[in-house]
């Protein structure tokens, strides 16, 4: 199926629905590209973890600042007005719930928006678990940015995550390489789709019946 999208273009698809006036915190990884695509017209907030309010996007290679970094050890800036504080106080405003979303990556997100992203429980295994709970717990909006398919073809979209997970219940949106998903008490919408990608080849992909809201009620029926 062709209508995949680069992590870049997800990235300022994320971007773009980020509310003005949020405060944002962005996991490590692919969601770290997001901050590349923020308009600066619109006034969105980044938090770091490791202690920084007022994050700016990755600077130009000239223009690295060693000791200037992101949780996830990347080079990034400060805007104007940025403030700088202690690790504890980081975690105290995700565990406190002063943060408006919080972009994460994940291994596997259930249905109902349990979300695993520090572990595949494998033997060989590098957890790698940093502030991901605090984040999925405290976060007002969770929001999830992945591959719809993992590397060897299985979905990272499931019925029941097999892998250990961060939080319970706590995704609200999934957004991946072919679609974007909404987390709903009826389970997940297909909020976007991208390229020429369907509904159905979704299903296919997933083995999950999503929720199209552009078909009837008689057309849910049999996809279930």
């Amino acid at each position: 199926m062709s209508g995949r999208i680069s992590r870049d273009d997800l990235a300022a698809v994320i971007a773009r629905d980020i509310a003005e006036g949020s405060v944002v915190n962005l996991g490590i990884g692919a969601p770290t590209r997001v901050a590349n695509f923020l308009d600066p017209a619109r006034e969105i907030v980044l938090h770091t973890e490791n202690g920084l309010l007022g994050m700016g996007p990755e600077p130009e290679a000239d223009l690295i600042d060693p000791d200037l970094i992101n949780a996830g050890k990347i080079p990034v800036t400060a805007l104007p007005g940025a403030s700088y504080f202690h690790q504890a106080d980081s975690f105290g405003m995700m565990r406190g719930g002063h943060l408006d979303v919080c972009v994460l990556g994940a291994f596997q997100v259930s249905v109902r928006g349990d979300l695993a992203n520090w572990s595949t429980g494998r033997a060989d295994a590098i957890p790698a678990v940093g502030g991901a709970m605090d984040l999925a717990i405290g976060a007002k909006q969770v929001f999830v940015m992945t591959d719809l398919l993992a590397r060897d073809g299985t979905p990272k979209i499931v019925a029941e995550c097999t892998f250990p997970l961060t939080g319970v219940a706590c995704v609200d949106r999934i957004y991946t390489d072919h679609a974007v998903f909404d987390v709903t008490d009826a389970g997940l919408v297909v909020r976007r789709v991208f390229g020429d990608a369907t509904v159905d080849e979704l299903r296919a992909l997933t083995g999950l019946p999503l929720i199209d809201p552009s078909e009837t009620d008689d057309e849910r029926a049999e996809d279930r």
